[in-house]
């Protein structure tokens, strides 16, 4: 075997073609896809919040502005879609979480439904504390 030289159509070379809707056909890759993409939400919140912290770092008045942003229609709306796109995130990842940690605890493994179960229960727990906090 020689290493050297390239050869149109060599079979070591083939990279078979993919359409780019490869994913639709199997609702498995769908999910995955919607998943994957849901982190623009995460990372449409992380910039509100940057544009947040800058505004209040401008002053009154662009802080004002940028309040007044917040309570328009457009901005209502890309929060709502964000939101579920959110709550579609965090579901599917806590869901993930079981597959992707192994804990021990001494010489028994923990199980996934009780990994799971966790992580649903600290999320009620931190969404109530939340809530009583900036509601009293």
């Amino acid at each position: 075997m020689t290493y050297g030289r390239y050869q149109k159509y060599h079979p070591w070379l083939y990279e078979p073609r993919f359409p780019i809707l490869w994913w639709i056909k199997k609702w498995a890759y769908i999910r995955f896809i919607l998943r994957e993409m849901t982190s623009l939400a995460v990372v449409f919140y992380a910039v509100v919040l940057l544009l947040y912290v800058n505004a209040v770092s401008d002053g009154p008045e662009a802080f004002a502005a940028f309040t007044a942003w917040l309570k328009s229609p457009l901005s209502i709306s890309l929060h709502a879609v964000a939101f579920f796109f959110l709550v579609f995130h965090s579901i599917t990842w806590f869901n993930l979480a079981p597959k992707a940690m192994v804990i021990h605890i001494g010489a028994k493994k923990v199980s996934g439904s009780v990994i799971l179960a966790m992580n649903y229960l600290t999320w009620v727990v931190v969404t109530v504390g939340l809530f009583w906090l900036l509601t009293f």
